[in-house]
């Protein structure tokens, strides 16, 4: 079954998302929209489109290897709305919409005469997602806001990386991708609140606000015991044993096993049941203080054996652990394969392309990857003539003038 052949069973089939968004902040909202059923109709700039078609690696022909993931399940059309019959025929579009999600920098909207305020006077229903670097309100929502700021701002920054080291990054866009996901909460709950008295709102979702909320008690703990995280590398400061161990095949595995209980069954199976009843390591809060000691007791035990014949003396004891993942392995684990986490779908330029799947499962309305990722304006025809109802002149006007 290819992908243009999969029926939309989604959960939120039936929604219509005008996604104006660019990059990622606010594409992967859509893209999640788009996944549990939502027709997202994304709105590009002729000529040029959304810059996430040319980034990520690049196979010989000069395709975006990023595009196809954050735009799988959309729609594309093209129009100028920085011209005022592109906001005009925009307005038509979102007359007819039950979200509108944008990240542009606050106020563009407001400038291009698509404020909330205006648009809930053509369409009182109207759920406007706005995902930016600071909110859409403060001294600091007009700054130019990208996720690397708002990791920063936010406190991920500073905790991430080994301690010798300046701050890192996480490897991947963090902080847009969850601002997008709070974007995505955000929207459904309007929704729901939608359902019920039938009033539309704005969801204001800012990146440094999204990062600041998966903190844990990081503020909590300054607070009220003047604490401040620093960067610990592999580990929780006070909490172990958790942490990358070597092999003797020259990888690493990641045991976890700082609970009481959990540790007592690892220095079983590590032939030192002793360690478990030392009064050093006996306890949660004794071991965290002998840490180091006791990961490098660990660390000594874990390189005289392979990486799977830890994972499977891990197995056995009921110890949580797992070898560091890169693509190649999950490609070729089990598990992967039987809840198919990563998918082939079909793609007109690629042919087969694997990419992962839809998240979470659900048992009754799953999402799903129906279509692949649209070419620049691919739905300029179908959306403009069925759903505004425009003519092939006025569809050839429109055009010839660089409106679409």
């Amino acid at each position: 079954m290819t992908t243009e052949e999969i029926p939309n069973r989604g959960p939120l089939a039936g929604l219509r998302v005008i996604e104006m968004g660019t990059l990622l902040a606010g594409p992967f909202c859509g893209q999640l929209l788009g996944d549990f059923g939502a027709e997202v109709i994304k709105v590009e700039p002729p000529n040029q489109g959304d810059p996430m078609r040319g980034w990520g690696r690049e196979k010989a022909h000069g395709k975006s290897l990023w595009w196809p993931t954050i735009a799988r399940n959309k729609k594309s059309v093209t129009i100028n709305l920085r011209e005022q019959e592109g906001q005009a025929l925009a307005r038509e579009l979102i007359e007819q919409a039950d979200f509108l999600l944008e990240n542009f920098r606050p106020g563009t909207m407001e400038r291009w005469g698509l404020s909330y305020e205006e648009l809930k006077k053509i369409n009182p229903k109207l759920i406007m997602i706005r995902v930016s670097g600071y909110g859409q309100t403060g001294p600091y929502s007009k700054r130019a806001g990208f996720g690397a700021i708002g990791e920063a701002m936010g406190g991920l920054r500073y905790v991430c990386g080994d301690p010798s080291t300046p701050p890192s990054r996480m490897g991947i866009s963090i902080g847009d991708t969850l601002a997008a996901t709070f974007a995505c909460i955000g929207a459904l709950s309007a929704l729901h609140h939608r359902n019920t008295t039938g009033e539309g709102q704005v969801v204001d979702s800012a990146i440094y606000e999204a990062v600041l909320n998966m903190m844990e008690s990081l503020v909590t703990e300054y607070d009220q015991a003047g604490y401040i995280r620093e960067r610990t590398g592999a580990i929780l400061p006070n909490v172990a044993p958790s942490n990358v161990y070597p092999t003797s095949d020259g990888t690493f595995i990641l045991i976890a096993a700082n609970q009481d209980t959990v540790f007592k069954r690892l220095a079983e199976a590590m032939g030192r049941p002793e360690l478990s009843e030392d009064p050093r390591y006996a306890t949660h809060i004794a071991s965290g203080d002998t840490q180091k000691e006791l990961d490098d007791i660990i660390a000594e035990w874990t390189k005289t054996l392979a990486a799977a014949d830890i994972e499977a003396r891990m197995e056995e004891f009921g110890i949580p652990s797992g070898k560091i993942y890169r693509t190649p392995d999950m490609l070729e684990d089990a598990h992967f394969r039987a809840r198919e986490a990563i998918v082939t779908t079909q793609h007109p330029v690629f042919g087969e392309l694997k990419m992962q799947n839809v998240a979470p499962k659900l048992s009754a309305t799953p999402g799903g990857i129906r279509t692949p990722a649209p070419e620049l304006g691919e739905h300029n025809e179908q959306v403009y003539k069925n759903v505004l109802n425009k003519t092939d002149a006025e569809l050839a006007d429109l055009k010839e003038r660089e409106i679409i």
